[in-house]
């Protein structure tokens, strides 16, 4: 069985579009997850109507290992709410190009829902520099993560008292255990709602002064960069 964990926080616009997706997919057995931070608005509801556990979560560290905790497969799926399997055939797809190259960790190429020539640079340069670097300093997007569970249980999960830039020290951990590769059957989609949010220059720089620190110092765990887990009424728009 597959797990697929999504932390929440007022996710009420974009988990259904995410959820309807999964509920189309073919060929494989799965159970939907939802680790929530006390959301106030209809996610919960959302999540039950759609036939998921619903559990408590916390910062996507925190929501990704209580997810985990409750997973009864043998492989996890991370997925954030904004993004969208962009096939019916692609969890069986993604799963089997796994088994076959034998990883115990993985993520996908990255495509955004955007028609804006920018987004569609931001989002190639990111999969040229995941591609690139992935057998020396490999890097994953939290939004799509695949793991063998054993492997989350053995390195006990993500840290929580990372700020910033968990998910890739949460890759860096694995790798020590897991064979690593990049996913290539199916892109996944992510919506540009933080590009829309804190502005495309912002996040540009914000990442690579992320990147600095981490190489320079290690695991970012003070709030140096202003990191905001969820979305209010001003981002729904």
């Amino acid at each position: 069985m597959l797990s697929i964990v999504i932390p929440t926080l007022n996710e009420e616009k974009y988990l259904p579009i995410l959820l309807a997706t999964i509920k189309k997919q073919v060929g494989v057995d799965y159970e939907i997850i939802i680790a929530d931070n006390l959301s106030k608005d209809d996610t919960r509801k959302i999540a039950v109507s759609y036939g998921a556990l619903v559990v408590d979560g916390g910062l996507p560290a925190k929501a990704r290992n209580n997810g985990a905790a409750a997973a009864k497969g043998s492989i996890i799926l991370f997925l954030d709410a904004d993004v969208v399997l962009p096939s019916p055939v692609f969890l069986k797809k993604t799963l089997e190009e796994f088994d076959e190259r034998g990883l115990s960790l993985a993520t996908c190429v990255v495509c955004p829902i955007s028609e804006r020539k920018i987004d569609k640079i931001l989002h190639k340069a990111a999969n040229i520099y995941i591609e690139a670097f992935h057998n020396i300093s490999p890097r994953l997007p939290g939004f799509c993560i695949f793991v063998r569970k054993e492997i989350h249980e053995k390195i006990s999960g993500f840290d929580e008292t990372i700020k910033l830039a968990e998910d890739h020290e949460y890759a860096q951990r694995a790798v020590k255990f897991a064979k690593f590769g990049i996913l290539k059957s199916y892109p996944i989609v992510v919506s540009v709602r933080r590009f829309n949010r804190d502005g495309r220059l912002n996040i540009a720089v914000k990442y690579v002064l992320c990147e600095a620190y981490m190489e320079l110092k290690g695991p970012i765990r003070s709030d140096l960069f202003k990191y905001r887990f969820g979305y209010g009424d001003a981002d729904k728009k």
